[in-house]
């Protein structure tokens, strides 16, 4: 028996490290190629530098803007993440609290929501939107990600919220306070671990998004980092030097993020999903 497990747990580690070969593959190759030029990229992608030239960050970041573009994407997401947290908490906590029947159908249609496809209603909202001059700023797309992103927000504080015990509430109403005290001093807290989770899934989807921006925001300054990475493609050719470059200045951030919360990630989806 001894054997057999020791061979079985060899099997695992064996399919671990080859499923996470081809995870970092990628992302290695996106590393080493942003400080090749682009005839050394063109010859062989997979090849290693002959020589680690980093040129291609500082002409990068001039060529993207990115300092203007990191503000842009900086502001989004974070005005983007606060509000989801701040009304996806207060939806869900009104959809547990309140007994009423029609909480039940707002709760599964929101639920629902979520298995539409964004590009089912790409273009009716861009016809929509684009009619009253909704477009070209930060605050509409901000806007926009809320209404996307409230959905799985709210199931994940749902499940976290039934899990407080109601005798909590009780005893702060009791003691004098309002309903909205009583939420945001003694029930909010505890949401803590569901609400890192909601920010870190957020930041990830805002940041690195490059479909809804290139709809809404039209002006160059207006421009997140995704959407300043597209300006080396070129009509007939690419600048796969730089773009690897761009490539590594904008996913940089959001990856040092993911490292320091990843636990919160697997903690607050699942336990959301049980309570």
């Amino acid at each position: 028996m001894e054997s057999k497990k020791l061979m079985w747990n060899i099997i695992k580690a064996v399919l671990l490290i080859v499923a996470a070969v081809f995870f970092i593959a990628p992302f290695l190759l996106v590393v080493y190629n942003s400080v090749k030029p682009t005839r050394e990229i063109l010859e062989n992608p997979l090849a290693l530098p002959v020589i680690f030239n980093f040129t291609n960050f500082v002409m990068a970041f001039e060529k993207m803007r990115f300092f203007n573009a990191f503000v842009n994407s900086l502001i989004i997401t974070t005005c983007s993440v606060l509000i989801t947290t701040l009304f996806a908490s207060m939806h869900a906590y009104s959809l547990v609290r309140n007994k009423w029947k029609i909480n039940r159908v707002v709760f599964l249609i929101m639920v629902a929501s979520m298995l539409i496809p964004f590009q089912a209603i790409m273009i009716p909202l861009v016809s929509i939107y684009g009619t009253i001059g909704f477009f070209n700023s930060k605050t509409s797309l901000i806007y926009m990600y809320l209404g996307f992103g409230a959905s799985m927000a709210v199931f994940i504080y749902h499940g976290f919220i039934k899990s407080i015990p109601l005798e909590l509430e009780e005893a702060a109403m009791i003691d004098g306070c309002s309903k909205y005290y009583t939420f945001f001093k003694v029930v909010r807290p505890l949401l803590k671990p569901a609400t890192m989770t909601i920010a870190i899934l957020n930041i990830l989807w805002i940041w690195n998004d490059f479909l809804l921006p290139s709809l809404v925001l039209i002006a160059a300054e207006q421009r997140t980092l995704p959407l300043s990475v597209f300006i080396f493609f070129g009509t007939y050719t690419v600048d796969y030097g730089l773009l690897m470059a761009g490539l590594m200045m904008t996913i940089l951030p959001v990856i040092v993020i993911y490292i320091i919360f990843q636990k919160y990630i697997i903690q607050g989806v699942m336990q959301g999903a049980i309570k």
